[in-house]
């Protein structure tokens, strides 16, 4: 995933925290990771682990936002190649195929924390809902740049397979899942551009 300055500003010990929670909270699980073992696979004091982040809250928080930030400039970084809005929204579902064919994929890190936490008073379930309004904001923009009809309901839609994709990677071992969503996403645009073209001929003879 990609790095960002934010990453430099917390400092050398506060990075290695922050990364060894990264790693371990993504890869075991935000409740069956101690504070221990954070502070072991950083390499640093307990003392120092608490100076940067005072209690586990502070640090799931970090980890998210963190996650958030590069997770989304990773997906942009990516889409941002294609020249043409439609073929970006397809290359949505490249990325994912790529990133469910990575040796340490283990499914959606907000999806995850929000299941693990739910009904606690943290902020997991804040964030993750901040996360997936933040991805669908972006694939809407996409949607609007391509001017396709209907572009609300066609961004829901692919956010829906979107989700579909990365569930079904994870929890039924399907890496063929981002391949199968970008074959129905092609289905959806393709049906939304001939709809446009209907309409664009409907109007042209209107003005006939």
């Amino acid at each position: 995933m990609v790095r960002n300055h934010k990453d430099e500003q917390r400092g050398e010990a506060g990075e290695r925290i922050l990364d060894a929670a990264d790693k371990l909270f993504y890869r075991e699980g935000i409740r069956a990771v101690g504070m221990d073992a954070v502070k072991e696979k950083a390499g640093v004091a307990l003392n120092t682990l608490y100076r940067h982040f005072p209690s586990k809250d502070a640090l799931v928080e970090a980890y998210l936002k963190q996650r958030d930030e590069r997770w989304r400039a990773w997906l942009t970084g990516y889409v941002e190649w294609e020249d043409d809005p439609r073929q970006r929204l397809l290359a949505v579902f490249d990325a994912l195929d790529g990133w469910f064919r990575s040796e340490n994929y283990r499914g959606c890190a907000f999806i995850n924390a929000a299941g693990e936490m739910a009904g606690e008073g943290g902020s997991a379930r804040r964030l993750a809902g901040e996360h997936k309004r933040a991805v669908g904001s972006y694939v809407g923009r996409m949607v609007e740049e391509a001017d396709l009809s209907n572009p609300g309901e066609l961004s829901r839609e692919l956010i829906l397979l979107m989700e579909g994709a990365i569930v079904a990677a994870y929890v039924e071992g399907d890496l063929n899942a981002g391949r199968r969503a970008r074959g129905v996403a092609e289905v959806l645009i393709e049906g939304r551009e001939q709809f446009a073209g209907q309409n664009a001929s409907l109007e042209n003879i209107a003005t006939d």
